[in-house]
């Protein structure tokens, strides 16, 4: 039994290892794209921190949302947050998956940086929308009467610039369409969507984002205008971002590949390869790819993507 512990110890320490080898060189490379969007989570938290300054507190909209679903109120409005904090850990945890277990659909440091990207152009959106047009905040502290409502005039620039964190950040007003915390529970959905394996888990997960919404206007908030312009807005984005970015290698078939090959690149060397067999030349050996399994036989990536392009093209 002692054995049996050690010897697989020492496997998943052997994997672990080569893992954060690998995730280091992407990391070396990719920093700065990183450190970006980090930083623009910062720049948007001062974004909405400044857009406090400019609110005015008046009487609620009407809200379809608010008609149909009753107030939590601030004793129960802490359900919303701790569902947002449930999908936020859960998904970082996640990513950091493939450092354990077998499967390897994704590098991290890749998977990061899309997230970022998806969470960057939406965050510029959303900046731009509620500082056109602000709305009267609906939740309790930024109703007309509360000392939250309407900040006072800044004593310094440092006081804007520390965004009077965590309290600026949970008590904030202004910042409305759209739903901040939507954008990152629908790109987090979104992302594991096209990258998570387990069907069960992309159900609940959808799941959870409607449920998210409700709480979110139950809560109130937000409007329930706030939520709907996110779920297309945020949804929007995500598809024709993925498109622009390089296609990130899938790692499932045991593939080495650390950097990924754009769309443009593959058709690209596809279709040479392709001349090259019409024409009787042979592929070179160097530019062959990890062959994969098919139906019981291990086929060249490469030469089963040109058989296919064969059959669709003649």
């Amino acid at each position: 039994m002692t054995f049996y512990v050690a010897r697989e110890g020492s496997k998943l320490w052997a994997r672990v290892s080569s893992e954060i080898s690998v995730e280091l060189q992407l990391l070396l490379e990719k920093w700065k794209l990183l450190l970006a969007g980090l930083i623009f989570q910062y720049i948007h938290g001062l974004a909405a921190r400044g857009v406090h300054y400019l609110h005015r507190p008046g009487p609620i909209l009407q809200d379809l949302g608010f008609m149909i679903l009753p107030e939590l109120g601030k004793e129960r409005g802490y359900i919303s947050e701790s569902l947002f904090t449930f999908i936020f850990l859960s998904f970082v945890v996640w990513t950091f998956h493939p450092f354990i277990y077998h499967s390897k659909r994704f590098y991290t440091v890749l998977l990061w940086l899309r997230v970022l990207a998806f969470l960057v152009v939406s965050q510029i959106l959303r900046i731009i929308t509620f500082y056109s047009t602000q709305l009267p905040g609906p939740n309790y502290h930024c109703r007309e009467g509360s000392k939250l409502a309407r900040l006072p005039p800044p004593e310094s620039v440092f006081e804007v610039l520390l965004i009077n964190f965590p309290r600026g950040v949970i008590y904030g007003c202004g910042d409305l369409i759209f739903s901040s915390h939507m954008i990152f529970t629908l790109v987090f959905v979104r992302t594991y969507q096209k990258y998570g394996s387990k069907r069960i888990v992309k159900l609940l997960a959808w799941l959870t984002a409607v449920v998210q919404s409700l709480l979110i206007i139950a809560s109130r908030k937000h409007y329930t205008v706030d939520v709907v312009v996110a779920w297309y807005t945020v949804n929007l984005v995500v598809f024709f971002i993925d498109q622009k970015l390089p296609e990130m290698p899938d790692r499932s078939g045991g593939s080495t590949t650390l950097l990924p090959v754009s769309v443009k690149d593959k058709e690209s060397r596809s279709k040479e390869e392709l001349h090259k067999l019409l024409n009787g030349n042979s592929v070179d050996s160097a530019d062959r790819r990890v062959r994969t399994q098919m139906n019981g036989k291990h086929l060249d990536d490469r030469t089963y993507a040109d058989s296919g392009t064969t059959m669709n093209g003649t």
